[in-house]
């Protein structure tokens, strides 16, 4: 697995996780409780949650964005943003029910069921919330629902979600269409790489962009790794740099990669730095990635 520093990364969580929970039936159950769909089942929460604790760094970012930052006690190590999130020595990864229950919660959410952690808080009676990496838009924003309606913000959620809805609309809706244009996204520096079928790359294909990974996925679930003439010989039109941080990767790096000189993103500036974390995630942060995407292609489109 590559050393990434987000998502936990798509690369890391997304392998990982099957289907997403949620819907829209969250309900009352009396006594001041509210009923939330998980992956996990029907959950039910009684009151008002004020010892959360997050280990999924996007619903960390989520909580915080939808007015429940102060309810949050402890978050997972690679929990970066916002910055004033209470990291501590807790993992997503390798989960521990007695390193978890010191916090005194009464609240986790996490998005994949490590080591049957889920079970092994139920069984102490702790309300946990499974929402695994989302598959869709819609799922992504039937998430951050579920935690609103979790934690007491279930208003403050669904402004979330209509203001990323809007500001993905307008990007998407300014940009030239991407239609003829291929695109590359690099998930690591050993060339492992997204297809159209997987979250990341339907936000591709909102644009319009075609994947040069979707002919290579045999059965990698979506998550294929090219080979370097392979790659060479699609030549993209842009390429999209999700290692950034992880792998220290730019367009000076990949630009002494042999043969990559050559390629067309290389010669036309089409090589876009990203920031893993953010290309990683499916949260409130979103709406950035999109937009980076959109400058990328109104650029490339002007230069066709």
């Amino acid at each position: 697995m590559r050393p990434v520093r987000a998502l936990g990364a798509a690369f890391a969580i997304v392998m990982l996780a099957a289907g997403c929970g949620g819907g829209d039936d969250s309900s009352g159950s009396g006594g001041g409780g509210v009923t939330v769909r998980a992956a996990n089942g029907q959950v039910t929460i009684q009151g008002t949650p004020k010892r959360i604790v997050s280990l999924s760094p996007t619903h960390t970012e989520t909580l915080f964005a939808i007015g429940a930052g102060a309810q949050v006690v402890a978050v997972d190590d690679y929990s970066t943003y916002p910055a004033n999130a209470p990291r501590k020595k807790l993992s997503g990864f390798k989960p521990n029910a007695e390193a978890i229950t010191a916090y005194k919660p009464d609240l986790v959410v996490l998005s994949d069921d490590m080591d049957g952690i889920v079970k092994a808080l139920e069984k102490i009676k702790i309300p946990v919330l499974l929402e695994p990496a989302a598959k869709s838009l819609d799922e992504a924003y039937d998430e951050i629902g579920d935690l609103g309606k979790a934690t007491g913000h279930a208003e403050q959620a669904a402004k979330v979600t209509a203001d990323m809805r809007a500001q993905i609309q307008r990007t998407v809706a300014s940009a030239a269409k991407g239609k003829g244009l291929s695109y590359y996204h690099e998930l690591d520096n050993q060339l492992h790489t997204v297809t159209s079928k997987t979250f990341i790359g339907q936000v591709y294909g909102l644009f319009g962009l075609r994947n040069v990974a979707d002919p290579a996925d045999k059965a990698s679930g979506g998550y294929p790794k090219l080979s370097r003439e392979y790659l060479l010989k699609q030549d993209p039109d842009l390429i999209f740099l999700a290692d950034t941080r992880c792998c220290g990767q730019n367009t000076a790096s990949v630009a002494k990669r042999p043969g990559w000189s050559s390629l067309g993103a290389l010669k036309k500036r089409g090589v876009v730095e990203l920031d893993d974390d953010i290309a990683s995630r499916w949260g409130p942060r979103l709406p950035q990635y999109v937009a980076t995407i959109g400058g990328a292609v109104r650029s490339a489109s002007a230069g066709r």
